[in-house]
């Protein structure tokens, strides 16, 4: 899939990047970094723990003609599934019915997907390849998240080639309604036995 490349960041570092990389005075430190080895080619285990936590996904894709298509996908930590060392696959959900990405990987498999975890305040970008597989129900039950209420159509599997895991600079910190609440009731069950030893040395020293 890396075709010509020469190294693994050439999926994103085109001529055209690496020239203006050059003009800009960032070729040097990245052509280190392609020297060092480049960008990982393989789903390592803090990599794979990291996407099977996520809860959000954005897919992007492209027509033949080159017009871009970002989709969201979501579902329960796990709904991303880490099949082998190169291979992610989700169940697809059914939606709105428009199928932009199934229509643009029919005729262009390059993809990518962007994972942000704002309450950790990190990004990973993964560059590869997807394509839709229709007709495999078990495979879908497979990918299908355990208990979750949506309808799977179809799945997707996605090839990694190539990603890079950026700095967490402006990235706001953002964190999910389920573990605010949780931390808001730990916090209430705290309060509440504070307030209930307060009472008892209170009765204990007469000052009740």
């Amino acid at each position: 899939m890396s075709g010509a490349n020469t190294y693994s960041s050439d999926v994103a570092f085109t001529p055209a990047v690496k020239a203006i990389q050059a003009r800009k005075g960032s070729r040097r430190a990245y052509g280190r970094m392609e020297q060092n080895g480049g960008w990982q080619t393989g789903i390592t285990p803090d990599l794979a723990g990291f996407i099977e936590t996520q809860i959000s996904v954005f897919l992007a894709t492209a027509n033949a003609q080159g017009q871009p298509y970002i989709q969201h996908r979501g579902g329960p930590p796990g709904f991303l599934r880490v099949l082998d060392a190169r291979t992610i696959g989700f169940a697809d959900f059914a939606g709105n019915r428009q199928y932009i990405t199934q229509g643009n990987l029919s005729e262009n498999a390059k993809a990518q997907l962007f994972l942000i975890d704002y309450t950790n305040k990190r990004r990973v970008k993964i560059w590869g390849e997807a394509r839709i597989v229709e007709g495999d129900a078990a495979l879908v039950a497979r990918l299908m998240p355990e208990g979750y209420k949506a309808r799977p159509e179809q799945a997707i599997l996605f090839t990694v080639a190539a990603w890079d895991s950026n700095c967490e600079q402006h990235i706001p910190q953002r964190f999910e309604a389920a573990d605010v609440d949780a931390a808001l009731a730990e916090a209430g069950r705290r309060l509440a036995a504070l307030e209930a030893e307060v009472k008892r040395l209170r009765e204990l020293t007469g000052q009740a």
